[in-house]
């Protein structure tokens, strides 16, 4: 079973947009995906059209509660571990308490070997919930949009991700770099997406995800890419992302 923390401390990235859509586009290929949000804003629970009325989430780091016991099926087939607003409150109610960080790994070591692949889309922003999924997993993904800000954002996660690696969890290493939201009509995007492979190599997926109208719409209609319009650039970059993370079979450093 692959762990994935697919996190971005900066906004818009298309953090939310890779967990829902290439879990998707994983599924079609016949591997066994659990999406687990730890997002406050519970969009890829919104986008999968499954809500959490009850603490749920927020009782693993609070009252020891169980993972599976809480997974849920979404309309569209995949697994999905629901957030919801209560979760907004964690960073406030752990904070200060030894060990908080550790609470969430426990109980993703307890989960059932029944999933290929389990996601964490974490929260745009570096606090304890993104620290407690990066202590949890073995592989980090990181959507990248394609400007010059996001850039900044990447340097900062990167130092968050050593840190956590040597002083937490040194099992942790980049899986993948994915740019997102590509236009190669105009020379920004071309311009990111060679910065981004001149500093990070072979780290940076081939594949990129365009930027793609499809994409955006998707989430109205709580479907992933791959069932919303299975013919748009946005499915097929997706499932073209899916076949080479599985070629890389697991960290790369």
């Amino acid at each position: 079973m692959r762990t994935l923390a697919i996190t971005n401390n900066k906004g818009g990235s298309g953090k939310t947009t890779t967990a829902v859509c290439l879990a998707a586009a994983l599924a079609e290929l016949g591997k066994k995906v659990l999406v687990i949000d730890l997002d406050p804003q519970a969009s890829s629970s919104s986008w999968l059209g499954v809500k959490d009325e009850g603490k749920g989430l927020l009782g693993v780091f609070t009252d020891n509660g169980n993972l599976a016991a809480i997974v849920r099926e979404a309309p569209s087939g995949l697994d999905v571990i629901p957030s919801s607003a209560w979760m907004a409150s964690a960073e406030k109610s752990l904070a200060g308490e030894v060990g908080a960080e550790l609470l969430f790994r426990k109980a993703m070591r307890k989960l059932p070997e029944r999933w290929d692949f389990v996601f964490v889309d974490c929260p745009p922003a570096l606090g304890l919930l993104t620290v407690s999924a990066l202590v949890a997993v073995e592989e980090v993904l990181v959507p990248v949009e394609a400007s010059v800000l996001a850039l900044t954002g990447l340097a900062q996660l990167l130092r968050t991700v050593e840190a956590v690696k040597d002083r937490l969890n040194p099992e942790l290493a980049i899986s993948a770099i994915l740019a997102c939201r590509v236009d190669y009509r105009t020379n920004l995007s071309q311009e990111v997406e060679r910065m981004l492979r001149e500093k990070f190599g072979r780290l940076v997926l081939k594949t990129v995800i365009r930027e793609n109208v499809r994409l955006r719409e998707a989430p109205s209609f709580a479907k992933p890419i791959t069932l919303y319009d299975p013919r748009s650039s946005g499915a097929e970059d997706y499932r073209a992302v899916a076949e080479e993370l599985l070629k890389r079979e697991g960290r790369q450093g």
